[in-house]
């Protein structure tokens, strides 16, 4: 009687993390998705610009990008704009340059290039780098935030300070309780600093507000943010309390401008 074998083991199924893994390593497809880290929306173009590669090339890219769900792509008229997909794949992003920095993280970001970056910058629509990171330990000291169910409420505290700097505060604090903290504001672990920044939709109505008020600029093609002479003086008085009108006055006054 011929002996019986046993059925093979079936064969595990494959780590959803190879396939995702094997979509950031390839080196061109990397420094597309740090370009689009800024949060906004780029054209084939510009990323095969920042990937150093053919526009050809950079499509193909892009449709693997598109096809594993890590961007999200835009038609208007005949030219189509490329952003991340969602916020999870940022923060994906961030962390995983974290882990690729760890013990050479200092020396690596002593470098004078990385110095902008490293000051402000764009993280997905919000501050980060060492402003960033400041503003929300600013924000955590004073009370404007308290820990939520899974992220961060607005106090009353916190909304006053915001109607002080322009922004509405009753309306934030009617939307912003402890079951929504996690869409309204929520840590992120920083990049640069590995110590957390603010995230949320009131992280970025705050960069939108600094922005408007000319504290803050874009470098084209970059994520590091210019903190203007007149940006660093008023974003400290905002930061200490001070009304986003008298912030105004104190920024123009450092530039030498009439009030």
């Amino acid at each position: 009687m011929p002996r019986q074998l046993k059925p093979p083991h079936p064969a595990p199924d494959e780590p959803r993390l190879a396939r995702v893994a094997a979509q950031i390593a390839e080196p061109s497809r990397a420094r597309m998705l740090s370009y689009l880290l800024s949060g906004e929306y780029a054209s084939a173009g510009e990323l095969a610009e920042a990937a150093s590669v053919t526009p050809a090339t950079a499509s193909g890219h892009l449709a693997k990008l598109l096809d594993a769900g890590f961007v999200a792509c835009e038609q208007r008229g005949r030219h189509r704009y490329y952003r991340l997909a969602d916020a999870e794949i940022a923060h994906a992003l961030e962390a995983l340059a974290l882990v690729a920095e760890r013990g050479t993280h200092e020396r690596a970001w002593s470098s004078p290039q990385r110095s902008r970056l490293r000051d402000a910058r764009c993280c997905y629509g919000h501050l980060a780098g060492a402003l960033g990171v400041g503003l929300l330990d600013t924000m955590l000291r004073r009370g404007w935030l308290q820990p939520g169910l899974s992220g961060y409420a607005l106090t009353v505290a916190g909304a006053a300070w915001l109607d002080q700097i322009g922004m509405d505060g009753p309306a934030w604090l009617a939307h912003a309780d402890g079951s929504a903290s996690r869409r309204t504001a929520y840590a992120c672990l920083d990049w640069s600093e590995r110590r957390d920044h603010l995230a949320g939709r009131l992280a970025h109505a705050l960069l939108d507000h600094f922005m408007s008020r000319r504290w803050l600029r874009r470098r084209p093609g970059e994520r590091a943010l210019d903190i203007t002479p007149g940006g660093r003086v008023a974003l400290q008085a905002v930061m200490q309390g001070t009304s986003s009108a008298q912030a105004s006055s104190i920024a123009a006054q450092s530039r030498g401008e009439p009030l």
